[in-house]
């Protein structure tokens, strides 16, 4: 943990979903990695603390990426014109085959882990490939960055090219034991493992089976993805006949457990029995907007999600998504959000950007606990941001200039520091 400062700035976090607050020229208290609260004067006491001069730049919490993939981040921006089944076939699948050679996996990875540390994100859940040794490295190279992060090894024993395909539920379940074990000796600080099952087509039964006994025994979470994509629907359907809706093909196997936070990416297509479930095991859906767009998946009804009380966060889902920023997943949640509003359910109006924004934030930020916001107690996850290169005539207030700042970040924004858990990362 860092030690005591205050950050003096202009400062905006979300109390909840609905509530955004902001103090110009204010002052962030962090003691000991974990945040005292936003003050307009330094309290009795700590008239002595160090205090970080940010005066003019904007003071935001670190953004959380719920769902990424860093063995597709080589291919960004490629196959933007394909829909998910064929993208998977043509550019995933062979790509990720290649994290075979630990040589490759290495350089890729380290691409992968800087430009990770240089962009907004401060903590991530992020899948690898089903190889052991790989996604060990990826687990170092980001260990190092002082990012938070969560990584899994997938597993995959059936309906994927040989290359990359596990031998059998049995190897795939030994392999993830082995991992775990490695994962243990090396006694990470910054980076924790996570149970990831690609999808229910690429895991039997069997293997299901075997994650949820391991998610029980080890008290792990789990991440993967639902009904993302309608032909996907109909695939699980046809795989599972058992099963009144894809939720249940995680349900069923304990995979959606309370007790252990998982993720789904997606959820665009859930039926009211899966949304319930999702609901009742306080699963976390990661909204992936970019991603929805371009593998033309469909559009996710957050505004219902919200309105339930449910737990959702913002995901750039690399490489589905071609950037790696959020605040462009911001700007495209709220845009996606307008187009389900009027061209599918007039009923669930769209997000506000200061919604996106809690998303971003403090919706995902709870899956690692008290994240997300400067709250009083909550870790000490910061961005400064430069936004005067933003130019305009007006005056702005300070819920303006947040707003410029995420549509326009791409034109001139830029970070000046990044703190995670009260340490300053060198950026």
């Amino acid at each position: 943990m860092g030690g005591s400062f205050a950050l003096r700035g202009d400062i905006c976090w979300s109390k909840s979903a609905a509530e955004l607050s902001c103090v110009k020229d204010g002052y962030l208290v962090c003691e000991n990695g974990v945040s005292r609260g936003v003050f307009e004067e330094l309290p009795a006491g700590l008239e002595g603390i160090e205090v970080i001069d940010r005066r003019g730049r904007l003071v935001v919490p670190g953004l959380v990426d719920l769902h990424l993939h860093a063995p597709q981040y080589g291919f960004r921006g490629l196959g933007m014109d394909l829909e998910l089944l064929d993208w998977l076939d043509t550019h995933t699948f062979p790509e990720e085959g290649r994290y075979a050679d630990l040589g490759y996996a290495e350089r890729a990875y380290q691409v992968f882990a800087d430009d990770l540390l240089h962009s907004a994100t401060t903590r991530a859940v992020v899948f690898g490939t089903i190889h052991v040794e790989p996604t060990l490295r990826l687990m170092d190279l980001l260990e190092e960055t002082g990012l938070k992060t969560f990584v899994g090894k997938v597993n995959m024993d059936r309906n994927s090219p040989d290359y990359l395909r596990e031998r059998s539920a049995k190897a795939s379940l030994s392999d993830t034991r082995l991992w775990l074990g490695r994962v243990g000796e090396r006694g990470y600080e910054n980076t924790l493992p996570i149970l990831t099952p690609r999808f229910t087509p690429s895991c039997t039964d069997e293997l299901m089976a075997g994650l949820g006994q391991l998610r029980e025994e080890l008290r792990l979470p789990l991440q993967s993805h639902l009904s993302e994509n309608l032909s996907e629907v109909e695939w699980v359907r046809e795989l599972c006949p058992w099963s009144s809706c894809y939720g249940q093909t995680y349900e069923r196997f304990g995979h959606l457990s309370g007790d252990v936070p998982s993720v789904m990416a997606h959820c665009n297509y859930c039926p009211e029995e899966e949304i319930e479930i999702l609901k009742g095991s306080g699963c976390f859906i990661a909204h992936c907007p970019q991603s929805n767009t371009m593998l033309s998946s469909g559009i996710a009804p957050i505004r219902d999600y919200l309105e339930r009380g449910m737990n959702v966060g913002l995901g750039t889902d690399i490489a589905g998504g071609a950037s790696l920023s959020l605040f462009r997943a911001m700007a495209d949640a709220v845009g996606v959000s307008k187009l389900r509003w009027r061209c599918v359910d007039e009923t669930l109006r769209p997000l506000s950007t200061s919604e996106a924004f809690y998303l971003a934030t403090a919706g995902g930020g709870s899956f690692f606990g008290k994240v997300g916001s400067f709250d009083q107690g909550f870790e000490f996850d910061a961005l400064v941001l430069d936004d005067s290169a933003l130019r305009t005539t007006l005056e702005c207030s300070l819920e303006e200039r947040l707003e410029r700042y995420v549509y326009l970040e791409a034109e001139g924004g830029r970070i000046c520091d990044k703190f995670v858990a009260g340490r300053r990362l060198q950026i």
